[in-house]
């Protein structure tokens, strides 16, 4: 299993942050999209590191046309020698059109329309592929020698795609190389009712098999040794959850929980702008709905049973003291160690 570590902030503070993150042994670094470009982000972190995966967990897709991020993942690709993962989200309607001043519509056919071209335009300069992709929303049909960079001596970058529906899912499982359910409001069991079941629908769709994607393991969970300890870490939950249960995109997991109440009243407060008010309104039962939990040392274990499917996984636990760190490190090899099958049960594909 690859363990995985966040990056982010001002760009100044990337490159000391990427190199410690290796030396500590994480297998990547990803970084969001929030104040801050993901692609600057990850060139500074490729420039800083030798070895770490490098991927942007999300790069917001449809302000961008699929060759302008093409070209900057391709040159990522060079300059880091082969380690950068594109992933992809989509973002909601308000930020695509107030925040960004672009353009809305269907999100998940236009997703695979994205990636699909960007895969063109990439085999154009590897392999000298003509340029006829024709697509609803994105076309690709003019390559001339003076804008094409050339062959790389690396594979094409991977891309991931992050989702929260099932339609998202459905084109993760079609396109992308590596499927990033939303960490901010997940639950095991929406995981396994909704998302993993539309993924297998969209690898069967394009024939492909579990083994041709990673999926990264999500799921609400909360690693404490105590009650107490569990407690204060729901509690700071909360703000997180708010957030993300106020947007009507995610009430749809808060539904499956009988939390539908909760994301209406979350909504409305966030139309008034109460944002503290908002956090307030989630209780620990509310993130107890959605959570599991575990104790560090279970980790491993705990994923190799509750999370079979998963490829990928984060890991923050304290490092300050000695014995802290030796912990760690214990837990870090275990995690490394593991052999997950990558296939959820009972969404086997034949053959």
């Amino acid at each position: 299993m690859k363990v995985i570590t966040g990056v982010g902030g001002w760009p100044s503070a990337i490159p000391a942050q990427a190199r410690g993150a290796e030396a500590v042994g994480f297998d990547a670094i990803t970084c969001g999209e929030l104040a801050h470009d993901s692609m600057l982000t990850m060139t500074l972190a490729a420039t800083a590191t030798q070895r770490i995966g490098l991927q942007t967990s999300v790069t917001i897709a449809f302000p961008r046309s699929p060759m302008v991020l093409a070209m900057e993942a391709w040159d990522l690709q060079h300059l880091s020698g082969g380690r950068f993962c594109l992933g992809l989200g989509s973002q909601v309607k308000g930020h695509n059109e107030r925040r960004f001043g672009g353009t809305w519509s269907a999100p998940a056919p236009r997703m695979r329309e994205y990636i699909r071209m960007t895969h063109a335009v990439w085999d154009s300069w590897q392999h000298g592929t003509a340029p006829e992709f024709l697509g609803q929303h994105y076309t690709y049909t003019l390559m001339t020698p003076n804008f094409n960079p050339g062959p790389i001596p690396h594979e094409r970058p991977k891309v991931g795609l992050a989702m929260v529906g099932p339609g998202m899912a459905r084109v993760a499982g079609e396109v992308a190389d590596v499927v990033m359910p939303h960490g901010g409001i997940m639950s095991d069991k929406y995981m396994r009712e909704v998302l993993l079941p539309a993924i297998r629908s969209g690898l069967e769709r394009s024939g492909r098999s579990w083994a041709d994607i990673e999926i990264a393991e999500s799921g609400y969970l909360i690693l404490g040794e105590t009650d107490s300890e569990i407690e204060q870490k729901a509690l700071g939950m909360r703000r997180a959850l708010s957030f993300y249960g106020s947007t009507r995109t995610y009430h749809k997991v808060l539904a499956l929980h009988g939390l539908d109440e909760l994301g209406m009243k979350l909504h409305a407060l966030s139309l008034q702008g109460k944002w503290e008010e908002m956090r307030d309104t989630v209780t620990i039962d509310d993130i107890l709905e959605l959570a599991q939990t575990c104790s560090y040392d279970e980790l491993p274990a705990f994923l190799h049973e509750h999370r079979e499917y998963a490829t990928r996984t984060g890991l923050g636990m304290p490092r300050e003291t000695a014995e802290q760190r030796e912990r760690f490190d214990d837990v870090l090899k275990r995690l490394q160690a593991l052999d997950n099958a990558g296939v959820p049960r009972g969404l086997e594909l034949a053959g």
